[in-house]
């Protein structure tokens, strides 16, 4: 089993198969929860999902991957965005497309900062706008990153309960969701054992 350090997203790495799936749980409406260690940017499903910050400029972290990967127009679709509709909040998400990526959209949201106050509500809430938009977009598969746990210091196992609790209450909320699939993909060992700790087999 391939494992994939904290340094994951600024090496460059060429490797084309670090994605691996490590569990696979129920959620309600017979879809699927699968928890996948790797690198986000290589996921072949419709959507993945960026955690950015309110202006949409990805300089750092999964948003920097991701548009070093997928290439300028992310950025450029995300500052469009920006100026059409303003700043982006925690219970709202936007779409781009996803320029040279496996993937055919990468949908942002905004985690919380950590200390900056209801910081559970807004994860929780940033989680199921991603699906929202989603479900706007008619999509079926989706994956998401372990959102505000890197430089916002949100702690990965609480992190982990949030935001399979929120995906828990949107598809229970929302029996009728296109979607069928939602992958957490996590780079660092620290977070997928949270994450595992959160989805117990």
């Amino acid at each position: 089993m391939k494992t994939v350090g904290p340094d994951f997203y600024t090496r460059g790495s060429k490797i084309e198969d670090m994605n691996t799936l490590l569990r696979t749980r129920p959620l309600p409406g017979d879809r699927a929860l699968e928890i996948t260690r790797g690198d986000l940017t290589l996921e072949p499903l419709e959507a993945i999902v960026n955690a950015a910050n309110a202006l949409l400029q990805h300089g750092g972290g999964v948003a920097w991957a991701i548009c070093r990967r997928g290439g300028e127009q992310i950025q450029r679709e995300s500052r469009d965005w920006v100026r059409q509709h303003g700043p982006l909040r925690h219970d709202q998400a936007a779409y781009t497309s996803a320029g040279a990526l496996a993937c055919r959209y990468v949908i942002h949201v905004v985690g919380p900062v950590w200390g900056s106050g209801d910081e559970e509500r807004k994860l929780a809430s940033a989680v199921q706008a991603a699906l929202a938009c989603a479900d706007e977009l008619r999509l079926v598969s989706i994956a998401f990153p372990a959102i505000s746990t890197g430089i916002f210091g949100f702690p990965a196992e609480l992190a982990a309960g949030v935001m399979v609790a929120a995906l828990q209450a949107y598809f229970t909320r929302q029996p009728s969701s296109s979607l069928k699939l939602v992958r957490l993909t996590l780079f660092d060992e620290p977070t997928v054992q949270a994450f595992l700790k959160a989805c117990p087999a």
